[in-house]
């Protein structure tokens, strides 16, 4: 059994996309995989209705678990102090990914935001579960200028806190890249001493079913099989 938890380097770099990917090439290879997403915002309340989980059900097939969801755009705890809903509790993540962790191959945790958004009380963090749950995260970066900072910021962050990095991840890779983003394919390892793993398109999002699971494949398929670490 396997944890692996999905960060970024920033809101909208298209980590939910990518663990949509993760759980279809897994699914692809014969694995049973879960998705958990500790704490959704900004759905529901006059926001769009479209949850994350939602989202990786559509596009891979593989239903997700949400432990807690507040209706305003923001970091989860501050959403949560917000609405008046309770705050996540760490212990709580904790206990529903190792009951997902012991009936499936593969579990991943899509976190909110970066490395440093509080996700509930305490101001526990997606390190905090990494760690707890000595579990490796995968990196979702950004493809343009800017990104080696953030992302080197967010490796550093994970190295100060004892988690592993398994790998960067382009979350969407523009149809016409710019100089930046092309030289950023090199540099990105060079800066951070992580592996790039993949690029997907921006437009993967938008893609039926199958056409997602062959394109999650190619870019995840040998990954998720040296994570799992045995045949399927």
């Amino acid at each position: 059994m396997t944890v692996l938890l999905v960060t970024g380097t920033s809101t909208g770099v298209g980590k939910t996309v990518i663990t949509a990917a993760l759980a279809a090439a897994a699914r692809a290879g014969g694995r049973s995989v879960a998705v958990c997403k500790p704490a959704q915002t900004g759905v529901g309340d006059g926001y769009p209705d479209e949850a994350d989980i939602d989202v990786v059900q559509r596009l891979s097939g593989v239903r997700g678990v949400e432990l807690a969801r507040y209706p305003e755009p923001l970091a989860p705890d501050v959403a949560a102090r917000r609405s008046g809903r309770p705050m996540l509790e760490l212990d709580a993540v904790i206990g529903a990914v190792r009951e997902l962790d012991a009936a499936n191959d593969l579990v991943l945790v899509e976190g909110a935001g970066g490395v440093a958004v509080r996700l509930g009380a305490g101001g526990f963090t997606v390190l905090d579960v990494a760690g707890a749950m000595s579990a490796p995260i995968v990196i979702v970066a950004g493809a343009e200028l800017g990104t080696l900072n953030h992302s080197a910021l967010t490796v550093a962050a994970a190295r100060a806190a004892g988690v592993d990095c398994a790998g960067l991840v382009i979350g969407s890779w523009p149809a016409a890249p710019s100089l930046a983003a092309r030289v950023n394919l090199d540099e990105l390892p060079l800066v951070t001493g992580v592996g790039l793993i993949a690029c997907i398109p921006e437009e993967a999002g938008l893609l039926p079913l199958r056409a997602f699971e062959a394109v999650a494949v190619g870019a995840f398929g040998e990954f998720v099989e040296s994570l799992l670490g045995y045949p399927a």
